[in-house]
């Protein structure tokens, strides 16, 4: 897998993975690589530090203390409940059923479920778009 930094002509910029820099390049060849804020197609990797192998004592980017903060963890909730009440939940079945979705080999409806990390490398690998769904506890408010 590999993480790229990228930015769309609108500048808006994310993170997005790979299964590798053949698979970007085939992906944005396919023109299938889109801005993940705003849906533009047109999107370039942009300058990032370059990755090194974690390990168990690395630390992770977090945050705390924002003024948005309880905003942004109600919308995630948010987010949350009306996909968990409004899609249908296909359990281990999430990654076929998302392919069949992506190409159109069924009516497209909402879905959530559980996938493996090869799995979830391998729908990135055919471009089906999918988020990880949050949680995020009632209790950090």
């Amino acid at each position: 897998m590999i993480q790229y930094a990228l930015q769309c002509s609108n500048g808006h910029r994310y993170d997005a993975w790979f299964k590798s820099a053949a698979a970007y390049d085939e992906q944005q060849a396919r023109g299938i690589v889109n801005c993940a804020v705003c849906g533009e197609a047109h999107v370039e990797k942009a300058p990032m530090a370059p990755a090194v192998a974690r390990t168990d004592n690395e630390r992770v980017p977090l945050s705390a203390a924002h003024p948005e903060a309880k905003k942004f963890r109600e919308m995630l909730r948010e987010y949350r409940r009306q996909v968990t009440t409004e899609a249908d939940y296909v359990g281990d079945r999430f990654a076929e059923e998302a392919r069949k979705i992506h190409f159109e080999e069924v009516e497209a409806r909402g879905i959530y479920g559980e996938a493996t990390r090869d799995e979830v490398t391998a729908l990135l690998e055919d471009g089906v778009d999918f988020l990880p769904l949050p949680d995020v506890p009632e209790e950090h408010n």
